[in-house]
């Protein structure tokens, strides 16, 4: 979720000019400078684009793929700022090589801008996910699937499941690094609160990010989210969230709070108490992966600790 990070430049650079009215963005970025909703992309760097996203996915995507019985197809949701590629390219062999018909998607692109997704607004995200599912259900015959998610990959399918019918068609649901309540950012976003200019930031960053508040704490879009629930009844949820965790904050904020007995928070430190994977290095790590594979698989070890990351 790279783009927690920008909004936190963003709004340490705007304190900066806090007594200067009205409120603008710093000057100084460079002569030239176009702001990156005013951009125009050539057709060559669109090229680019799509010939970066369509390079070999060692194993997954594979639309031929047929599952094993008992094995739903996995579909894998990235985190805000990413894409389908780059936030999987550790999890999706691993789980392609123990059999998976392993799928990810792209989604939430905004404004043209290439490579970033999860931009856009995520009611929108979460109907590109519906469709998403609908291509893998029809390609592989299978009823149902498992989705594996990252940060703003929480969010998206939670909206998928609750209002566009996903929760016929989802068995389980992971996540690691996820959001529910929405994250504080180290305390910066009441701190802006405070003073007044969270709503002037936002409108800074919605041009190219519609997203990006909607992530943060006690967002509009999170509070209808969680009314009535954070869950739907028949999916079964583990989320893994990382003490070490320096964007989703607290880390707690991570977890589901609906008294539902097919809902599993982890905290990693209790699977391995020396690990310190914070917010991108939970989608690199091994004690990740067997924990989620247990989920999805019970034939798999169930018993996942510290000894995990050497295998």
């Amino acid at each position: 979720m790279h783009f927690f990070k920008f909004i936190a430049s963003l709004a340490l650079a705007v304190l900066s000019t806090v007594e200067a009215a009205p409120l603008a963005l710093p000057t100084a970025v460079g002569a030239g400078y176009v702001p990156l909703n005013e951009r125009t992309f050539t057709a060559e760097q669109h090229a680019e684009h799509e010939r970066i996203l369509k390079r070999s996915s060692l194993g997954w995507n594979d639309w031929n793929c047929k599952p094993k019985p008992g094995r739903n197809p996995l579909i894998m949701v990235h985190g805000l700022g990413s894409n389908a590629y780059e936030n999987f390219n550790y999890m999706a062999p691993r789980f392609a090589a123990v059999g998976y018909c392993g799928y990810t998607i792209s989604y939430g692109f905004y404004k043209s801008i290439p490579l970033l997704g999860g931009l856009n607004d995520m009611a929108v995200s979460a109907q590109e996910l519906s469709n998403f599912v609908d291509q893998v259900l029809n390609a592989t015959g299978a009823s149902k699937v498992n989705i594996f998610g990252h940060s703003e990959g929480s969010i998206v399918p939670r909206y998928y499941l609750k209002y566009l019918g996903g929760a016929t068609k989802v068995e389980k649901f992971a996540a690691m690094g996820p959001v529910v309540t929405g994250s504080a950012l180290q305390g910066l976003v009441p701190y802006l609160t405070g003073l007044g200019l969270y709503d002037p930031i936002k409108k800074v960053i919605d041009p190219i990010c519609l997203s990006c508040f909607q992530v943060l704490d006690n967002s509009p879009f999170l509070q209808a989210l969680n009314a009535g629930g954070d869950t739907m009844p028949g999916v079964a949820y583990k989320f893994i969230a990382s003490k070490a965790d320096l964007l989703v904050t607290p880390y707690t904020s991570g977890f589901l709070r609906d008294n539902n007995p097919l809902v599993e928070n982890v905290t990693l430190q209790d699977l391995c108490s020396v690990d310190l994977s914070g917010h991108i290095a939970l989608c690199l790590d091994p004690i990740v992966f067997h924990s989620v594979r247990a989920f999805f698989d019970p034939t798999a070890p169930q018993t996942v600790g510290c000894l995990d990351a050497l295998h």
